[in-house]
């Protein structure tokens, strides 16, 4: 078996238990979606829930955007940072929501390919089943687009004509199933046709109709879907909000004329299941937001009490600090990190060891009978010449007289120390 073997028989399966269950085409797609849709549903339900909280962000990314105008970078930095704090994330449900279009795809292998998918029957024993139909029950291969739904006619063939072939296929009896395709009037096995009034072989204009309304429901509630969808999602903010809001008008136009090709050129069961499926997305939208909107304002009002509270509190602290430096009472802050207080700690203690050693140092050039050094105009620092040693701050001075070359001092010599 192949990897898309793999991928598609747990949809062939539970299409097959479904038919066998219902013994009716339509009512099997309809149920295999309303089931599709089931398993999905708390994926769905957390991706909805993360949307609506990121649409309740929208204030606050619309102040940052004003804040950040023409600062792309600091106002990015800032929505992750928001993003982060309320646990809400804007790509949260891109995912979920491409997740039926590969189902699609699978039940797509299930529906054009019924005796392999459904009934497990490989392709050299469908070869001879072919060849056993076109011999004793007269059917025909289909050629250009409909040659590819070979074994949906062949299957359908079989079913109208089930008792000759449960008697010629007997070495297969115990895999085929008598798969009967009509539904409300319709088989689903047959391509809706465009041109509805001038029908096909083997299709009444009323059925042609029905067949051509398939694709124009699907494409209509595809687009309702996504509107329901769009009004509790976020709408596009910030630098690039303009431009995604108009990448997201021309899905809403895509979406439904995609959906409208799809169906015009596949099987009108993927029709069928196209309307059941956006049907489901319809009701879990609506029920979603009216649970996640109860929960959410819930929330809101939590963290809105909770922040006037702190603020409440900050504001009891600003008022007793005051009240403590007006008395001068004011006391360490037990709110200050254990770091800066060992910090403070030790530059206190440092300029009181030095304070000591300088004290010391004087006594005891005191004690030898020292003199201290008289402090030059030109000392910087320890540096006693640093500005030169003719230096003369009062250089500028209108009496200022130059003094003899005599008058320059000579350069001291330093003084031993012990």
């Amino acid at each position: 078996m192949s990897l898309w073997d793999y991928i598609v028989w747990p949809f062939a399966r539970l299409m097959e238990f479904l038919y066998t269950r219902t013994l009716n085409y339509g009512v099997s797609v309809i149920l295999f979606a309303l089931v599709v849709n089931i398993v999905l549903l708390p994926f769905m339900a957390k991706s909805k829930k993360g949307m609506m909280r990121t649409t309740r962000l929208q204030p606050q990314l619309k102040e940052l955007e004003k804040k950040f105008n023409g600062n792309p970078q600091k106002y990015q930095v800032a929505v992750r940072q928001l993003y982060k704090e309320n646990n809400a994330s804007p790509t949260g449900g891109c995912l979920w929501s491409l997740l039926p279009f590969p189902i699609l795809i699978a039940l797509y292998g299930v529906i054009r390919q019924p005796l392999q998918r459904m009934m497990g029957i490989d392709a050299e024993s469908v070869k001879v089943i072919k060849k056993w139909a076109k011999e004793n029950i007269g059917w025909v291969a289909s050629s250009g687009r409909q040659g590819t739904y070979d074994e949906i006619s062949l299957t359908d063939f079989i079913h109208q004509n089930w008792d000759k072939a449960i008697d010629g296929l007997s070495d297969f009896a115990d895999k085929l199933m008598n798969l009967d395709y009509s539904f409300l009037g319709l088989n689903l096995g047959k391509i809706p046709e465009v041109k509805f009034w001038a029908p096909s072989e083997g299709l009444t204009v009323g059925q042609a109709f029905g067949l051509f309304m398939i694709p124009i429901i699907a494409a209509f509630l595809s687009w309702a879907s996504m509107k329901i969808s769009q009004k509790s999602n976020p709408q596009p903010t910030g630098p690039n909000g303009a431009q995604a809001a108009q990448s997201m008008k021309i899905m809403n136009l895509m979406m439904p004329l995609m959906s409208v090709w799809i169906c015009f050129v596949m099987p009108a069961a993927l029709g069928v299941y196209w309307i059941a499926n956006s049907l489901c997305g319809i009701a879990r939208e609506y029920i979603l937001t009216k649970i996640f909107k109860r929960q959410l304002d819930k929330e809101d009002a939590e963290r809105i009490t909770a922040a006037k509270l702190r603020e409440q509190e900050l504001q009891r602290k600003r008022e007793e600090t005051e009240r403590l430096r007006a008395e001068d009472a004011t006391v360490r802050n037990n709110n200050t990190s254990k770091k800066k207080i060992q910090a403070k700690e030790k530059q206190e203690s440092d300029a009181r060891k030095a304070a000591a050693e300088k004290a010391e140092r004087e006594a005891r050039r005191e004690r030898l009978g020292i003199e201290k050094q008289e402090i030059p105009a030109s000392q910087v620092g320890n540096r006693r010449y640093a500005r030169g040693r003719s230096y003369d701050p009062k250089r500028f001075d209108a009496e200022y007289v130059v003094p003899a070359e005599s008058e320059i001092p000579e350069m001291e010599e330093a003084s031993a120390e012990e």
